[in-house]
């Protein structure tokens, strides 16, 4: 299982600290951004090619987490990202 540092990272250097998925210049934000507005999942994938589904999945699960919310899968698969397709990236 993907852990949190293995996802997300903040780097004085890399935007002034903004969180970031790992390898890349991608804030966190721009996904939760993606998903308030309406679009799934897949968008912001195809979009921002160098952000894995594994660590925008990984993303989200811990933001999950984070609430004390007990999540079942269900919720990032209304995102538009079913368990067969996490794997599958």
């Amino acid at each position: 299982m993907t852990q949190r540092r293995d996802v997300v990272h903040g780097d004085p250097e890399i935007l002034g600290g903004t969180p970031v998925f790992v390898g890349t210049r991608v804030p966190v934000k721009s996904l939760l951004d993606y998903l308030e507005g309406g679009h799934r999942l897949d968008d912001f994938l195809d979009d921002f090619p160098t952000v894995t589904r594994e660590q925008a999945v990984a993303a989200l699960e811990e933001g999950l987490q984070m609430t004390h919310y007990p999540s079942t899968g269900s919720e990032v698969e209304e995102m538009g990202c079913n368990r067969s397709q996490r794997s599958g990236y």
